[in-house]
């Protein structure tokens, strides 16, 4: 964890991510990048000059009608001294029963972080910080640009002013790789997506492109990740591009 630490550390200063006096709902999907994101920010209290506290939420989407064994999260949780808050919801029967979605990633990812800012919200927290990774801002950025027609990604610092309310994305320096090493380094545990179409998504076709491609471009994904900092895209030109 002390890498993938590291990693969040520079993030959050170079950012600016964190002041004293915050309130960070973390938001905890059960998958490696949320529990990662979950340690690191838990542990890094110890350390960082700024003093914050941290709020674990779990939106669980009820998929197939089922409520989620979050068990083994309240467990790390307790370990970790983090208060941990779990919301049932119906997303799962408006995207795949009521709305019949074609393409339900979209739908779902809206109503889940709808659902995150106001459980964060309800429980008095001024930021909530999601497990996005470099892979995932560079897969964003070639999926706006080859689908959309855009260049565009999301941003390390989002305000929301219609709630009032900071996102933040403290493990954008880190790669999917480093934090599945250091999750399973850490004996974290992970809990398994039953969503229907796991796998099967746009941004997995995105992905395996990418690897396809880095076979024969190594070094290929920093290399677009050190240009959306180098562009200023969306805010992320205060990075920095050496790792």
């Amino acid at each position: 964890m002390q890498k993938l630490m590291g990693f969040m550390r520079r993030a959050i200063q170079d950012y600016e991510m964190i002041a004293d006096g915050d309130k960070i709902a973390v938001g905890v999907s059960g998958g490696k990048d949320s529990v990662g994101l979950l340690c690191g920010m838990a542990q890094m209290r110890r350390f960082l000059p700024q003093k914050y506290d941290v709020v674990a939420v779990t939106i669980d989407p009820c998929f197939g009608g089922k409520e989620g064994d979050y068990t083994p999260i309240a467990e790390l949780c307790d370990k970790l001294s983090v208060e941990y808050v779990i919301k049932r919801s119906n997303i799962s029967d408006v995207v795949f029963d009521i709305r019949e979605e074609k393409n339900p990633c979209s739908l779902c990812a809206k109503l889940r972080r709808g659902a995150l800012h106001d459980e964060a919200l309800r429980l008095g927290c001024n930021k909530l910080a999601l497990g996005h990774n470099m892979d995932d801002a560079v897969e964003t950025f070639l999926m706006n640009l080859f689908q959309g027609g855009h260049i565009g990604c999301f941003a390390p610092v989002t305000w929301l002013s219609r709630k009032e309310i900071t996102m933040i994305r403290p493990l954008v320096y880190a790669t999917e790789r480093e934090i599945r090493n250091a999750v399973n380094r850490s004996q974290l545990p992970i809990i398994e997506s039953c969503c229907p179409v796991n796998g099967k998504t746009t941004r997995e076709d995105t992905k395996q492109f990418l690897l396809r491609l880095e076979e024969e471009n190594p070094g290929l994904r920093e290399r677009i990740f050190g240009a959306m900092i180098r562009g200023d895209i969306d805010g992320w030109g205060r990075g920095k591009i050496g790792r």
